[in-house]
Formats: C-alpha cells, structure tokens, sequence
C-alpha cells in the first residue's frame, strides 16, 4: 500500500493564517516566491527539502513540526515514498544532489540521504554541531573524502567514517558519476 504524501499546503495555509500573515508576508519572510508559496498552499507543488527549510525558518518551525503534523502516522502501514515526492536538495552549481531519505522527524538526529555527484561534482559543507559525524558508503563510482586536513579516496562498495563538526567536502574527481549513500549522526546519536 502506496501512502499518500503529507498534505503540507493546509497546514502552511494555516500557520501563515494564525500569524495573520498574507502570502505576500510569507513570501517577504521566506524568500520563496508569492506563486510558489500559493501552489504549495493549494497542493499544486510538491515542495524541495530547501523550500521546506525557507518556509520553517520564516514560520519559527523545524522542518519535523511541519512535516509531523500534516502526517497521519498509522502502525499498520508501511509507508512508500515515490522518488517525486522525495525531498531533493540540489545546488546547480555544484554537480551534487541529495535526496532527503529520513523521515522528517529524524532530522538533525539521524539523518540519511542518497547523493549523486557528476564529474567533478562536490558536497562542501560548514562544520555541523559539535560531536557530528558522517559515515559514506560508495554504491557507484569513487569519491574523495575531505575532512579538515585528512583526505581519503573511497572507492565503490567501501564506507568512510568521519568528523562532520569541521570543515568537510564528498568530492567526485572522476570522470564518471558517482552515487553515494550519506548517513549523518548527530552529536547525541554518534
């Protein structure tokens, strides 16, 4: 059985309307487009883990309250997310793109994405809270790991473990894609 994906438009709809924000207020405190934003509201768009992020920070939320709320959590079923409505965060820039694969509620605990890095593709983030730290497993291809000043080729099918609370970088050098899997253990959890 196939569930549904949350129904993020009411809800957003909804705390805009307690704040007694207008589109346009959302829109000014978000950063995301008026049309945009109504789409989300009307169940027209499927929202991107980043457009998530912006409407979160502008509504005071974390992205598991908005999420958790408009799901319906039943035991019984086993919940299937179609790669459409998987959330994807992507910088066309950089050759790198990450589907969100946690649930919402794991977010900044445990989370896990699958990357996709294009030739020359790379991942560069800031150092995460203090005590983080990030396992890859290599599914396709190779990458090269950067960890502060430490540095691994990690070739396909093997795992790297590594500090996440420095400066750190999944880098692709090759001229081939690579697809990794990428879990991140917050401090708590590490």
């Amino acid at each position: 059985m196939m569930l549904e994906p949350p129904e993020l438009g009411p809800r957003v709809r909804g705390l805009r309307r307690q704040r007694g924000w207008t589109l346009d207020d959302l829109a000014g405190s978000s950063g995301i487009s008026r049309s945009m934003l109504s789409q989300v509201e009307r169940g027209e768009a499927n929202p991107t883990f980043a457009t998530l992020w912006h409407l979160t920070q502008a509504l005071g939320l974390g992205i598991d309250d908005l999420v958790a709320a408009a799901c319906e959590s039943r035991p019984e079923t086993v919940e299937v997310l179609a790669r459409a409505k998987t959330p994807r965060l992507g910088d066309a820039g950089s050759g790198a793109v990450l589907w969100l694969l946690a649930p919402p509620e794991m977010v900044g605990n445990v989370e896990w994405y699958e990357l996709d890095l294009e030739p020359d593709g790379r991942l560069a983030s800031a150092p995460h809270a203090a005590g983080t730290r990030e396992h890859v497993t290599v599914l396709e291809g190779s990458i090269v790991v950067r960890s502060a000043e430490a540095e691994e080729v990690v070739a396909e099918g093997a795992t790297a473990r590594y500090a996440a609370d420095v400066e750190h970088e999944i880098a692709n050098p090759s001229n081939e894609r690579a697809r990794v899997l990428l879990v991140v253990l917050g401090s708590e959890t590490s």
